[in-house]
């Protein structure tokens, strides 16, 4: 018997140990890592078809229109995107998408997955669900383990009462304890053991089950969440979690505040391939080295190099190594990472001394994206900045002006419908116009295809909160990015 399991993704994640390509302003599990398609929008169709239901999506307010253009590319519709004030870690996420559920749906199941893992057999996966269905039913928390190929000490471990079966079906098995990461010695003994799991941070239960374990192990948070969740406004198609409520609950994984202290935790053995892409070791393992133990992108080209990773980001870029043993080397048109394999996981280091050294590449890519598009910044200067502009088809800026900037706008691709003052007019390729300091304007995008610009900014003052606007389509509000 199918059950119907309603699928719950945490996407609000800023996955610095990916960092140049993964930054807080667009993280990786909105990136193309690994394919043409983004991890969030490989996880949202992995939980998708029969036997799951529309998929909620936890987020942060900076991601929410990513969220939606992500989904719309892959024709899912979401059953609601919660949006998190600020980041609380997994367990709050978790008890407010219970409660958000229950309302509509208090007998459901919920299967809690974080949006940017690989999982390259989504049917084994499914089956893996399917499987761990009746012990949820009964009133299991069912948390999935991932049979381990190595002495892994980056991930948690799952330690079972019993081994899984030699062909590792996924039958739930009794639970014994979690176990943080290890050092290398404990690692190979539980490798070695037959009895431990990697930790997938995969969960499986009933909305009911969830909301009671929260009440007998977190009340303190089961009160301020639900105190969240029932102030929470709509934005267009959004739910927005009240923030003074919110802002007071613990910040604290579901492991620490539910999972470690309930008596009634299943696992479920899930034999396949899996990988959380903790760091860019696991993107080169995953990847799939050549012969060599080398894995280059299409801009990126390798002589006499062995284990090692080379990426360029960029078509335009050209990345080359030669004679390097156990490196890896990742280049952005703003910022180049070179490490060594072993210390793929102290990434996260350079982003902290970027930050405290004032630097905007810790955090910000030099794409932007918003609700209607992106842009980049191609040159700037101290009172001028070049940008290229792209609006999707249908979209619309708001209607702005600024106090310190004027602008010239140069069609390049596509058709602009632009606003200055009162004239509304077509602006096509090879056309441009000229937007006056302090001018109330508006571009959009009528066609059906990308509109491209150049924007060229001058004046005293270049920044992103230089905006004032009028009307939003996009419910926006003031500010850099509203």
């Amino acid at each position: 018997m199918t059950h119907i399991v309603h699928p719950i993704l945490l996407a609000g994640g800023s996955g610095t140990r990916l960092w140049p390509l993964s930054r807080k302003s667009y993280p990786k599990q909105f990136a193309k890592l690994m394919s043409e398609e983004s991890l969030f929008q490989a996880s949202a169709q992995r939980l998708s078809g029969d036997g799951f239901a529309a998929p909620m999506i936890l987020t942060g307010s900076d991601f929410r229109f990513i969220v939606t253009e992500q989904l719309a590319a892959v024709e899912i519709a979401p059953a609601g995107i919660l949006i998190e004030p600020e980041g609380r870690n997994t367990a709050p996420a978790i008890l407010a998408a219970a409660l958000s559920l229950a309302a509509r749906a208090p007998e459901a199941l919920m299967l809690v997955a974080p949006s940017d893992h690989v999982i390259p057999d989504p049917d084994a996966f499914r089956a893996a669900v399917q499987a761990a269905t009746p012990a949820a039913q009964y009133g299991q928390l069912v948390t999935f383990g991932i049979r381990p190929d190595r002495a892994e000490t980056g991930y948690g471990w799952l330690e079972m009462s019993q081994a899984p079966s030699a062909d590792f079906a996924p039958v739930p098995q009794p639970f014994k304890r979690f176990v943080e990461k290890p050092d290398s010695a404990t690692a190979e003994t539980m490798l070695n053991g037959g009895q431990h799991l990697w930790n997938a941070g995969i969960f499986l239960f009933s909305v009911k089950t969830i909301i009671a374990a929260f009440e007998a192990h977190a009340p303190d948070m089961l009160a301020q969440v639900r105190m969240a969740v029932e102030q929470a406004e709509q934005d267009l198609g959004f739910t927005r979690l009240a923030p003074e409520p919110w802002g007071q609950i613990e910040d604290i994984s579901i492991d620490y505040a539910v999972m470690e202290k309930a008596d009634n935790l299943t696992v479920v053995p899930y034999g396949g391939a899996w990988s959380d892409l903790g760091g860019w070791d696991a993107v080169w393992r995953e990847t799939g080295p050549d012969e060599t133990g080398v894995v280059a992108s299409d801009s990126a080209t390798a002589i006499d190099c062995e284990n090692t990773l080379l990426r360029a980001e960029e078509p335009q870029q050209q990345l080359v190594g030669i004679g390097l043993t156990d490196i890896i080397a990742v280049a952005m048109p703003d910022a180049v990472l070179v490490a060594h394999k072993d210390r793929a996981q102290d990434v996260k280091k350079a982003v902290a001394a970027l930050k405290a050294k004032g630097a905007t590449q810790a955090e910000t890519l030099p794409r932007d994206y918003r609700p209607w598009g992106w842009f980049e910044s191609l040159v700037v200067g101290s009172r001028f900045q070049v940008k290229r502009i792209v609006v999707h088809p249908g979209a619309a800026l708001s209607l702005q002006s600024h106090y310190h900037r004027s602008e010239h706008w140069i069609v390049v691709e596509g058709t602009a419908r632009v606003t200055v003052g009162d004239e509304v007019k077509l602006v096509t390729e090879n056309q441009s116009v000229y937007i006056p300091l302090g001018a109330t304007h508006r571009m959009e995008n009528p066609g059906k295809v990308p509109m491209v610009l150049i924007e060229v900014q001058t004046g005293s003052y270049l920044g992103e909160d230089d905006i004032i606007r009028y009307e939003d389509v996009y419910a926006r509000g003031q500010g850099a990015k509203g």
